[in-house]
């Protein structure tokens, strides 16, 4: 079990002390505390794409199936690289992972796997716990209807000039707060980024 103490050391500094302090308290209650405090309460700039945010109505495709579908989705871009503000000499693309309704998933499961239905809810739990490293549960909250969670090693991507800011008022599902921002970025570091793999690259 790692110390509050030294995760501490990892957290933003930039934050103010009321700010901190809400962080501090939200992270010692996790995993008891996985519910709407994950979203921010208020909306941030309009025009700016969050990293994390929960935006509907971009395309997606399930390769090597060619259909591609609008769906809701998590963005996993860094904001830094995805604002349009911030010139290249190339065109930087936006990656976003679909977010998918964890009843309906787990329904399917009960209907097309051959899993027991002790081993599906437990599934369902390690969700919802955030126990399972390539997938971050998002709670029921702002404007996502239902309980969801998304698959990080579903990566689509689009360039990030082709998303028209003017509309994502009403295309923002959510923008995480401090603390669920902390959360989806400790997953996503552990999904991709692996420093003890026990494998000797010689």
């Amino acid at each position: 079990m790692i110390e509050f103490d030294e995760i501490k050391k990892y957290l933003p500094k930039y934050l103010s002390e009321s700010s901190e302090h809400n962080l501090f308290d939200n992270l010692r209650d996790f995993p008891q505390n996985i519910d709407t405090r994950l979203y921010a309460s208020r909306n941030l700039d309009d025009k700016i794409i969050y990293q994390g945010d929960g935006v509907e109505g971009f395309l997606i495709i399930n390769l090597p199936d060619r259909t591609t579908k609008e769906a809701k989705v998590v963005i996993l871009s860094n904001t830094c690289d995805i604002d349009i503000s911030n010139v290249r000499l190339y065109s930087s693309s936006i990656c976003y992972s679909p977010i998918l309704n964890l009843d309906k998933y787990v329904q399917k499961l009960e209907s097309k796997s051959s899993a027991s239905v002790d081993r599906i809810n437990q599934f369902k739990e390690s969700v919802r716990k955030q126990r399972i490293s390539q997938i971050f549960f998002l709670p029921k909250g702002g404007k996502l209807l239902s309980d969801s969670f998304v698959f990080f090693d579903k990566i689509n991507n689009c360039d990030t000039n082709s998303i028209k800011r003017e509309t994502l008022k009403e295309r923002r599902l959510f923008t995480l707060s401090n603390y669920g921002f902390y959360l989806f970025l400790f997953k996503l570091s552990i999904h991709f980024t692996r420093i003890r793999e026990e494998v000797d690259r010689i």
